[in-house]
């Protein structure tokens, strides 16, 4: 069987692996290509402490997001309650409708903070009155606040 070589990948490799990764590939491929292209470098003590520093840095920014995305969560739900004011028709019904667009302008009004528009569910709204809307602040963290429909 031929020997393999340990590499460490600095560039995303189709089908090889990420920034960072540590493979095994054929020795004339890391030689020949990957080295010179300065796509990989040779897996030594050194290099891999460097990339496992790294990996440690990215977790720690990626918890960072997280625990960002969780106090606002606690401060939307905190406030709960977000008025909208739209031009009224026939029957309580309001022209046009309510768009996650006017969601995160109201929270930005209340809140100072900025809301990423399309992180926002909303139901149809079409009469004035109260809905419940979901804000994605995150893959894994999701806030309910409570939309109050009122006439202009």
């Amino acid at each position: 069987m031929v020997k393999r070589v340990q590499v460490v990948l600095s560039k995303d490799v189709h089908k090889l692996g990420k920034d960072g990764d540590l493979v095994e590939v054929a020795p004339g491929y890391a030689r020949n290509y990957l080295i010179p292209q300065g796509i990989a470098v040779r897996a030594t003590s050194g290099v891999l402490k460097q990339v496992e520093r790294r990996r440690e840095q990215e977790r720690q920014r990626i918890l960072e997001i997280k625990r960002q995305a969780e106090s606002m969560k606690t401060a939307l739900q905190t406030i709960n309650r977000f008025t909208i004011s739209k031009q009224l028709g026939e029957d309580n019904a309001i022209f046009g409708t309510v768009t996650s667009q006017d969601l995160a302008d109201a929270i930005q009004e209340s809140t100072g903070k900025e809301i990423d528009r399309r992180g926002i569910t909303i139901p149809e709204i079409s009469q004035l009155g109260f809905y419940n809307a979901e804000i994605k602040l995150h893959p894994e963290v999701t806030a309910t606040v409570e939309i109050h429909v009122v006439p202009k």
